[in-house]
């Protein structure tokens, strides 16, 4: 990471799910822009590791060890943040999971672990955020949805439920901060071969030869980065996109428009 620009400097933002992925993706953008960023994970090791990078390109970061499943993290978060920043400006939804399971393979449990993680982790986020939002003028949240959320899969019901939510959650709260001037849009970043998602491209017997050629069929011949969803996050998150809220942006390279609901699974 290296410093780009100064375009989110005196801004503060929460990252979570920051750890790794499209999370570590968006903090490291955010502070090279500018930004003071709070780095929010499961795991301390790749937590740490994100907010030393940070650290050792010259920018702003603490780490907050954190379960966003636990209303109480999610408060925890955010008064950890402001205790140590002074404000607040950003908040990215970036935790989530994705564990396959069709419809008969869905217990309670695992359903619940899905929406608790995925869903409900956000809206505490949102719940205790933008009190401090409000009070100091503004802010931008951007909630990390997926194409499963307009439409869904065989082998991803809950996963599916829970992005679909977020949307609504989103369009939501979108109308209902307006007048705050706090904007809330919803991003769609595409298939990302992050760590986890390899992880499951194997167990499903598929390598990287396979990977190789299934890129070639997908828009723009290729697969997403965490890079192209941080981009957009950026943008999001300045002042140049102040009059866009409520929106569902892809950066899939137009997969959601074409054939939703379909795959990746």
């Amino acid at each position: 990471m290296t410093i780009m620009s100064t375009k989110l400097e005196g801004r503060v933002a929460i990252v979570t799910g920051s750890g790794s992925g499209i999370g570590r993706g968006c903090a490291l953008r955010l502070a090279s822009e500018g930004a003071r960023v709070t780095v929010a994970d499961i795991s301390c090791e790749t937590g740490e590791e994100t907010t030393n990078l940070i650290r050792n390109a010259g920018g702003e970061a603490v780490f907050i060890h954190a379960d966003v499943s636990q209303e109480r993290s999610c408060r925890q978060i955010v008064e950890n943040t402001i205790g140590q920043f002074g404000r607040l400006d950003i908040l990215i939804n970036c935790a989530g999971i994705y564990p396959r399971a069709t419809l008969d393979e869905t217990t309670e449990s695992f359903w619940d672990h899905i929406l608790s993680v995925n869903l409900k982790g956000p809206f505490f986020l949102c719940k205790h955020a933008v009190p401090f939002m409000r009070k100091q003028g503004g802010g931008s949240i951007v909630n990390i949805g997926s194409v499963h959320g307009l439409g869904g899969a065989g082998k991803l019901v809950a996963y599916s439920v829970s992005k679909g939510g977020l949307l609504t959650l989103t369009k939501n709260l979108a109308i209902a901060l307006v007048d705050d001037q706090i904007r809330v849009n919803y991003v769609i970043p595409g298939w990302v071969l992050s760590s986890t998602e390899m992880r499951i491209q194997r167990e499903e017997g598929h390598d990287a030869a396979w990977l190789e050629q299934r890129a070639k069929t997908l828009g723009m011949g290729r697969f997403q980065t965490v890079e192209d969803t941080a981009g957009l996050v950026a943008f999001l998150a300045s002042a140049e996109s102040e009059m866009i809220t409520g929106c569902v942006i892809n950066v899939d390279a137009g997969y959601s428009v074409r054939c939703v609901g379909t795959e990746p699974e």
